[in-house]
C-alpha cells in the first residue's frame, strides 16, 4: 500500500486552484492541468489528486476515487510505446498495489467500478502485450466523467488513451476517442481544439470507409460553428449533412442532424421552426438516451412558444422513462419552470422539492440553472426577496465554475428584478396560451399528448 499512501501525500501537497493549458500532439486538444503541474512534470494525472479539498479531505470517498483514478492511469502509462519498458516484476508490484486500492472502491461507487476496470484492463494489456485492450475501459470512464461534467478529467483520460494506445488502437477506437475529444473540448468552449479533433476523426473514418463516423465528424464540426455563434453557417452545414445521411440510410446521423438544426434555429430566435426538426429527431433516434435528450429539448422549445401543456407532456415523459442524471435533472427543473409559468404554486413546490433531492448530484451548470429558475418562480409569485437570494446563489455557482455566458444571463435577470414585477406577472398569464399556432406545432402537440396518455 506504499504506492497508494504516496498518492495521498502528493494530493495534500498540490495547490487547489489555478489552471494552465498545454497542447498535446496529434489530438487537437489543450489538456487542462493545474498550475502545479508545471512544478510536478513527473506527476501526470495530478488533476485527479486535486479532488482533495477542505470539503473533501484525503480520507473521503471523493478523494479516494480521485487517488484511485490517478493510480490506475499511472499503471496505464507504463504500457506506452514511447517509454522504456518496465520489468514484469516492477509492473506486477505496481499492479498489486493499484488493484488492492481500487478493489475497495469498486463496490463503493459507480466510478470506483470504472477505475478498477481500468486497472484490470491495463494488467490484461500488459500480460497479452496488446495495448488495444485498454480502450473500452478508458472510453467508458471518459464518458462517465463527461456526464458528471468533470470535463478536464475526461480530457486527461482521453489523452491518455491517445498517448498510450497510439498506432496500435483499432480504427473504431481511434475514431471514437477523437470524436469524444472534440465533444468534450466543445463543451468547454475550446473550439479550435474541438474542430481539430473532429477533423482528425473524419480523416481516420474516411480512410477506414466508416461513413457513419465521418458524418458524426461533420456534425461535430457544425456544432462547433454553432458554439462559435456562426448560426447561419452551422444550420447550412447541418442541412447538407441531413441530406447526405438520408441518402446513405444512416438513421442515427439523420436524427442528430435534425436535432442540431433545431438547436441552431432556436439560437436564431426561431423556436417554432425548430420544434418539428427536434420532433423528427425524437422519432428517428433508436437509443433511449438520445431520444430522452431530444424530448427534453423539445419541452424547453415548446415552453418558449407558450405551449406549456405540450411542454409538460414532453418533460414528464422524460421523467417517467428515466435517463441520465443530467437528463432527469434538466427535465425536473423545466417542469418546475412550467409550473411557475402557469401560476401553479403547488406544482412549483412539488418539483422544487424533487430538484432539491437531486441537487447534490447536479454539475455546476445545472445547479446554477436550478437556482435561477427557482428564483424566477419566486419572482412570479411575488417573492422578490427570496428570488434575489436564489439568483445570487446561482450567480456564485456560475462564477465559481467560470460559466461566463451563464453569469451574464443571471446578472441581467437579477439586476432587472425589482423593475419587472408587472412583466413577470404578465408573462404568467400569457404563457397559458400558445404564442405560435401552426399545423406542424399542433401535430407535435397531439403526438406528445398521445405519448403521455
Amino acid at each position: 500500500m506504499l504506492w497508494a499512501r504516496w498518492t495521498c501525500t502528493q494530493a495534500r501537497r498540490l495547490p487547489k486552484e489555478g489552471v494552465a493549458y498545454i497542447t498535446g500532439p496529434n489530438t487537437g486538444v489543450h489538456r487542462a492541468m493545474p498550475v502545479s503541474r508545471l512544478k510536478f512534470e513527473s506527476l501526470p494525472h495530478a488533476i485527479f489528486l486535486q479532488r482533495v479539498t477542505a470539503h473533501a479531505p484525503a480520507t473521503s470517498l471523493e478523494a479516494r476515487l480521485g487517488q484511485g483514478a490517478f493510480l490506475a492511469l499511472r499503471l496505464v502509462d507504463l504500457l506506452a510505446a514511447d517509454r522504456d519498458p518496465v520489468s514484469s516484476d516492477a509492473f506486477h508490484y505496481q499492479w498489486i498495489a493499484t488493484d488492492r486500492f481500487c478493489r475497495e472502491l469498486r463496490a463503493a461507487a459507480t466510478e470506483g467500478a470504472h477505475v478498477h476496470g481500468i486497472a484490470a484492463s491495463a494488467s490484461d494489456a500488459h500480460r497479452l502485450n496488446d495495448r488495444r485492450m485498454i480502450a473500452p475501459a478508458l472510453l467508458a470512464y471518459a464518458h462517465y466523467l463527461e456526464d458528471a461534467m468533470r470535463l478536464d478529467e475526461a480530457l486527461d483520460v482521453l489523452w491518455t488513451l491517445v498517448q498510450v494506445g497510439g498506432a496500435q488502437l483499432s480504427s473504431p477506437d481511434a475514431v471514437a476517442v477523437r470524436l469524444r475529444l472534440g465533444r468534450v473540448n466543445r463543451k468547454q468552449n475550446r473550439f479550435d481544439e474541438a474542430e481539430a479533433a473532429y477533423t482528425e476523426a473524419g480523416v481516420l473514418a474516411a480512410a477506414a470507409g466508416d461513413q457513419y463516423s465521418e458524418l458524426l465528424s461533420r456534425i461535430g464540426r457544425a456544432n462547433t460553428l454553432l458554439g462559435r455563434g456562426n448560426l447561419a453557417e452551422a444550420e447550412r452545414c447541418l442541412q447538407g449533412i441531413l441530406a447526405d445521411a438520408r441518402a446513405a440510410g444512416q438513421r442515427d446521423a439523420e436524427a442528430r442532424a435534425e436535432h442540431g438544426i433545431g438547436v441552431a434555429l432556436v439560437h436564431m430566435g426561431q423556436p417554432a421552426d425548430a420544434i418539428p426538426h427536434v420532433w423528427r429527431a425524437v422519432e428517428l433516434f433508436e437509443d433511449e438516451e438520445s431520444r430522452l435528450r431530444g424530448l427534453g429539448d423539445l419541452g424547453i422549445m415548446l415552453l418558449m412558444v407558450g405551449n406549456v401543456t405540450a411542454a409538460e407532456h414532453a418533460l414528464s415523459e422524460v421523467v417517467k422513462r428515466g435517463g441520465t442524471n443530467e437528463t432527469l435533472s434538466n427535465a425536473s427543473i423545466e417542469l418546475m419552470h412550467c409550473a411557475s409559468s402557469r401560476g401553479d404554486r403547488v406544482g412549483f413546490a412539488r418539483w422544487r422539492e424533487r430538484c432539491d433531492a437531486r441537487v447534490a448530484d447536479m454539475p455546476p451548470n445545472i445547479r446554477a440553472d436550478f437556482y435561477l429558475k427557482q428564483g424566477i418562480g419566486q419572482a412570479r409569485f411575488g417573492q422578490f426577496k427570496k428570488a434575489e437570494g436564489l439568483m445570487q446563489q446561482a450567480l456564485e455557482i456560475a462564477s465559481s465554475a467560470r460559466l461566463h455566458e451563464f453569469e451574464f444571463r443571471i446578472e441581467r435577470i437579477k439586476n432587472g428584478l425589482r423593475d419587472c414585477e408587472s412583466l413577470l406577472q404578465g408573462e404568467q398569464t400569457a404563457a397559458t396560451e400558445p404564442v405560435f399556432d401552426t399545423q406542424e406545432l399542433r401535430e407535435v402537440s397531439a403526438s406528445l399528448a398521445q405519448l403521455a396518455g
